[in-house]
C-alpha cells in the first residue's frame, strides 16, 4: 500500500506520525475572483527567494510564465474565450472576429498538497516529507536529484531547478511549501496575504471545503452553471487536495487533468502481483529441478 494512502476522514498527518497534528490548512482558489495581477506569484518569489524566471513572451496570452516549475510555485493562467451573445457563463469555440464577445477566465495555479501524494512516496531520500498541517514539502539539504518525484506527479507540478551557475539549488526538486516556516509561526502564506481580491484563501481545510461548496451553489444559481469545484473530492484519484479551486469550465481549460489519479496508488497490488509471479516461478524451478 502507497505510504501515504489515509482512510476518508483520517488526518494524513496522523497517518505520516505526528503525535500532535494541528488542523489539515490549505488553499481554496476561486477563481471567479481572480484578475489576474500576479500580486500572488510576486509574494511567493519575494518571501521564498525563488529566482526570477518567466520573462518570456509566449505569444499565446498575457501569461508570461507558462506553468508551474521549480522556479514558479503560483503561476497565474490567462485564457480566452469567445463567448457568444455577450454571455458570461457559455463558452464558445467562435472566434474573436465574428462578433462574438470575449471573456477572460483566470486562476492561480499552485502545488495540490494531494492527501495521497505520490512525490511523497517515491522519494529514496526522505527529502519530501508531511508536516504537521498535512502538507508536503521538500528538504532542501536532504533532495540528491534524482527526479523520481517529478514522474510520480499527476499534475506536473515539481521540478528540478535549472539556472546559471550560483543560482539556489540547482538541480533540486523544487515546489510550493505552502510557506511551511510561515505556518509555523501562525502567519498566513505570502500568496495568500498578498491577494487583493481574495481569489486564493488559506485556511483549516475542512472550513474551505464547506465554503467552496457554498460558493459554487451561489455562482450556479447566478446562472454561472459550469461553475464546479476541482480537487475537494475525498474519493478521487489523489484522495482529495490540500488546494481546492473554483472553475468556470471545464479543468482541461484550465491545463487540468480532468482525472488525476497519484501513480502509487496501486504499488500495494503491483507488489503483490510481482511477489505471486517470484513465487510461481520458484515454484515451477524447484519442480523442474526435482524431475530431473
Amino acid at each position: 500500500m502507497s505510504k501515504t494512502i489515509v482512510h476518508l476522514g483520517l488526518d494524513p498527518a496522523k497517518i505520516s506520525g505526528w503525535d500532535v497534528a494541528q488542523p489539515r490548512m490549505g488553499f481554496f482558489t476561486d477563481t471567479s475572483l481572480c484578475i489576474g495581477c500576479k500580486a500572488c506569484e510576486v509574494a511567493c518569489k519575494e518571501w521564498n527567494e525563488i529566482p526570477e524566471d518567466g520573462l518570456d513572451w509566449l505569444g499565446i496570452s498575457y501569461d508570461n510564465t507558462g506553468s508551474l516549475g521549480a522556479s514558479s510555485w503560483r503561476h497565474v493562467a490567462f485564457i480566452e474565450q469567445a463567448v457568444p451573445g455577450g454571455r458570461t457563463d457559455t463558452p464558445s469555440s467562435a472566434s474573436a472576429l465574428d462578433g462574438s464577445d470575449l471573456r477572460w477566465l483566470m486562476s492561480s495555479d499552485v502545488c495540490k498538497h494531494c492527501t495521497e501524494a505520490g512525490c511523497l512516496d517515491v522519494c529514496p531520500t526522505g527529502s519530501l516529507f508531511r508536516t504537521e498541517f498535512g502538507t508536503v514539502v521538500v528538504q532542501d539539504d536532504i533532495c540528491n536529484g534524482c527526479g523520481y518525484c517529478v514522474a510520480a506527479c499527476p499534475f506536473g507540478v515539481i521540478e528540478r531547478r535549472t539556472g546559471s551557475h550560483g543560482t539556489k539549488n540547482v538541480g533540486l526538486a523544487q515546489k510550493c511549501t505552502l510557506c511551511y516556516d510561515r505556518l509555523v509561526s501562525g502567519m498566513t502564506p505570502a500568496c495568500a496575504q498578498a491577494c487583493p481580491t481574495e481569489s486564493i484563501q488559506f485556511g483549516n481545510l475542512s472550513e474551505l471545503r464547506s465554503r467552496a461548496r457554498r460558493r459554487v451553489e451561489k455562482l450556479q444559481l447566478d446562472g454561472n452553471r459550469a461553475a464546479r469545484l476541482y480537487g475537494d473530492d475525498p474519493n478521487d484519484g489523489i484522495g482529495g487536495a490540500g488546494a481546492m479551486f473554483l472553475l468556470l469550465d471545464q479543468p482541461e481549460v484550465y491545463g487540468l487533468p480532468p482525472n488525476p489519479v497519484v501513480a502509487t496508488r496501486e504499488l500495494g497490488q503491483m507488489w503483490k502481483q510481482a511477489g505471486i509471479a517470484a513465487l510461481t516461478f520458484l515454484i515451477g524451478a524447484a519442480a523442474a529441478s526435482i524431475e530431473r
